[in-house]
Order: C-alpha cells, then sequence, then structure tokens
C-alpha cells in the first residue's frame, strides 16, 4: 500500500529531475529512495518514472498520479497545521491561489479587511498568470481557496463574487480621450498596449474585441498587469484593464466600454470549504 512518504518521494524526483539530487534533499541514500519508488509503482502497477541517461521522465501512469499525489501532501500539510492550531502549538495561515491581476484589484481591500479581523491569521498567496493555471494548481491541492474567474465542471464549491469591470485607458492627450464612454469598435484602426499571449487578460481583450468586430493591432505586449495603465497613459496606445486596478491619482483617461466589458470572479474550494476559508469569502461578499 502507498504511503504520504513515498508520494513525496515521487514529488521531489521529479521537482528536481534526478535520484541523486532528491536524496541529498530528503536526507536519504539513494538506494533507500530507489526502493521506495519501486514500491510505490509495486502499488500502483506500472511503472511512474522512466529512468534515463541524464534524467527522468514520468510514465503514462506517472502523469496521471502526479498531481493526486501533490493533493495528497497538500491536503496532510494543512491537515497537520490545522491540528498544531487546535493544540495551540501554531497561528492560522490561510492559502489563496488567484490571478495576478486579481492581487492588484480585488485583494488589497479584502486583505486588510481581513488583517483587521484576524490579525494572527497569516494569508499565503499562489499567483498565476492564467485561469487555467489556477484550475490546475487547484486540482493539484495548491490552496485552501482560488480567487478566479468560474471554473467548468469545478467538482467543488463554487462562491460567485460578482463582476469585475473594464475600463479603456488612454493618455491624457490623445483624440480619443474624449467623454467618459467609448465603442471599442471606434478604437479597431488604433494598436494595442497588449498582454503576454499567456496572460489571462489577453483573452479578454481579444475575447472585447472580437465582439466589437475586429481583431486588436498590438504596438506592444506586457506581462505585468499593471504595466498596460501605465504603458497607455504614456501614449503607446489604448489598453483594457480592470478598473480595480487604477488609484485614484492615475493620470490617464480613463473610457467604459459600451457596451460594458465584464467577467464573472467566483471563489472555490476543492471541498467543502474549513473555517477560515468561509471566514474570508464573508469578507469577500
Amino acid at each position: 500500500m502507498m504511503t504520504l512518504r513515498q508520494l513525496e518521494y515521487l514529488v521531489t524526483v521529479v521537482d528536481t529531475g534526478s535520484f541523486t539530487k532528491a536524496a541529498e534533499l530528503l536526507h536519504v541514500t539513494q538506494p533507500a529512495l530507489s526502493h521506495q519508488i519501486r514500491a510505490l509503482e509495486r502499488s500502483a502497477g506500472s511503472p511512474l518514472l522512466e529512468r534515463l541517461p541524464r534524467n527522468i521522465r514520468l510514465t503514462p501512469a506517472g502523469r496521471a498520479m502526479i498531481p493526486h499525489a501533490r493533493a495528497a501532501l497538500a491536503d496532510a500539510t494543512r491537515a497537520q497545521c490545522a491540528a498544531r492550531q487546535v493544540a495551540g502549538l501554531e497561528v492560522g495561515e490561510l492559502q489563496i491561489a488567484t490571478l495576478y491581476s486579481i492581487t492588484l484589484g480585488v485583494l488589497p481591500t479584502a486583505l486588510r479587511r481581513w488583517r483587521q479581523s484576524y490579525p494572527e491569521v497569516g494569508i499565503r498567496l499562489f499567483e498565476h498568470r492564467h485561469t487555467d493555471e489556477l484550475v490546475t494548481a487547484m486540482y493539484a491541492g495548491q490552496a485552501d481557496l482560488a480567487i478566479g474567474p468560474e471554473p467548468t465542471d469545478w467538482p467543488g464549491t463554487l462562491h460567485p463574487l460578482g463582476s469585475e469591470d473594464f475600463v479603456v485607458v488612454l493618455a491624457s492627450d490623445d483624440p480619443a480621450a474624449v467623454g467618459d464612454t467609448v465603442d471599442l469598435a471606434d478604437l479597431a484602426s488604433r494598436s494595442w498596449v497588449h498582454y503576454a499571449t499567456s496572460h489571462g487578460l489577453s483573452d479578454v481583450l481579444d475575447s472585447a474585441c472580437a465582439q466589437a468586430g475586429f481583431e486588436p493591432l498590438i504596438a506592444v505586449r506586457t506581462e505585468q498587469t499593471a504595466a498596460a495603465p501605465a504603458l497607455a497613459a504614456a501614449g503607446l496606445g489604448p489598453a483594457l484593464v480592470p478598473a480595480n486596478i487604477l488609484s485614484p491619482s492615475f493620470d490617464g483617461h480613463i473610457l467604459r466600454p459600451e457596451p460594458p466589458v465584464t467577467r464573472q470572479l467566483t471563489a472555490y474550494t476543492r471541498g467543502v470549504p474549513d473555517p477560515l476559508a468561509t471566514a474570508f469569502i464573508e469578507v469577500l461578499s
């Protein structure tokens, strides 16, 4: 029967890419590590690792097992933490997985309220570029709670948080910087401040422009959510950004798209949320 220690050994071998490095990190001998991996493979009924001359590679069975191994280890860590909290040995920690843009926009206000109500409970953030990465991380048990766009066919618990509004940012002296609203179709000929293709907001901009009947021309792509409004305000082109990431002192021109561009946000957990996750969802709501 497979054990948590064997799963830990498997994950460490995969993460380091080497039995030698994994053995050093785990403070065990390499023969002992190899023995435990072989025992795990016997329990699984199939080889999990392909031993190559210079590295290792997961077999199909190994690729199927590794996310469950990571989830089991994460659950064990949280179980230990919960028991230690009850015993009064340590204060709590809430682990939150989210997107970079949400860390910038939605979370600061929520985290300030959380700190006021739960000053001894720490927060650990895991930030991702794209919703797909976030969902994959949650399936692997990375965090207690995820905050992001609603995942498709999520098997756990979902808590709708409402919609997030997007605005168009322009330089203050841009000819289109007039009034409070804009039809995105009126900006079809412009070159945009876009996001890297691996960034989730790249999909948001492409979708909004497609609904307006055009594909955006690109002046520059950025990996950083916070860089987009700064580049737009500097005159590189319009940018579509979450309204909540802009400070009151922002010196660019802000236009609300007509029709509005929004995305629905959700808090979700792999199972029934624990008391800390439930409390944070209440702070968000």
